[in-house]
Order: structure tokens, then sequence, then C-alpha cells
């Protein structure tokens, strides 16, 4: 768990991933009251659909029925996938380096020790 949040505490401190995450929220929730107004669902329903949508899970329970909604559903598809797998990606890549340089200064460290 240490080390989780160590992790988590030094991607935050970078402004190109907090600018990645901004942007990655920003876009999940401007989807969300997008639907929410268009289609008139409710605000968890709308996070949902979003969520789904920009992860390509998309589970069919929800689907827009208003043709703004489709076209706007057809846009935000373009737009957002790229982008959040772009933020995963780039999380994953940060975890996997910062777990590299914390198990190289353990192993340098119990080099010290013997």
């Amino acid at each position: 768990m240490r080390f989780f949040l160590h992790t988590v505490k030094q991607f935050l401190k970078d402004k190109d991933y907090r600018s990645l995450l901004g942007a990655s929220v920003i876009i999940l929730f401007g989807g969300a009251f997008f639907y929410m107004y268009a289609e008139g669902w409710r605000f968890i329903d709308a996070l949902y659909f979003s969520a789904i949508t920009l992860t390509t899970v998309g589970y069919g329970d929800f689907s827009p029925q208003t043709d703004l909604g489709k076209m706007f559903t057809i846009i935000y598809i373009g737009f957002g996938v790229g982008l959040v797998l772009t933020f995963v990606n780039t999380v994953f890549n940060h975890f996997r380096q910062t777990r590299k340089d914390y198990n190289e200064a353990y192993k340098r460290k119990n080099k010290k020790d013997d």
C-alpha cells in the first residue's frame, strides 16, 4: 500500500500527468452532463454511460435515443477513447517505472547493508 501511495504522490507532482488526468475527468463529466440534458438521464446513469463508452466496455444497457445524442456519441468516442487510453497507458507506464526505480533503490540499499 505504501508503494501505491508513493506512486500516486509522484504521479500527481508531474504537471503533464495532472493535465492528462484533468482532461480525462473533464471529458468524462462533460459527457455525463451532456447526456443528462440531451437524453434526460439521471446523473449516475449519464456518468455510467460515459465511463463504459470511454473505456470501450459498452454493455448496451443504455444508448442515446435522440439524434443529437447519437451525433455527440460519435464525436465523443472519437476524442474520448483516445484520451482515456492515453491516460491509462501513461498511468501504467508511470507505475511500472516507479516500481522499477523503487526496486533498484531497495537492492542498492540492501547491498550496502551487507
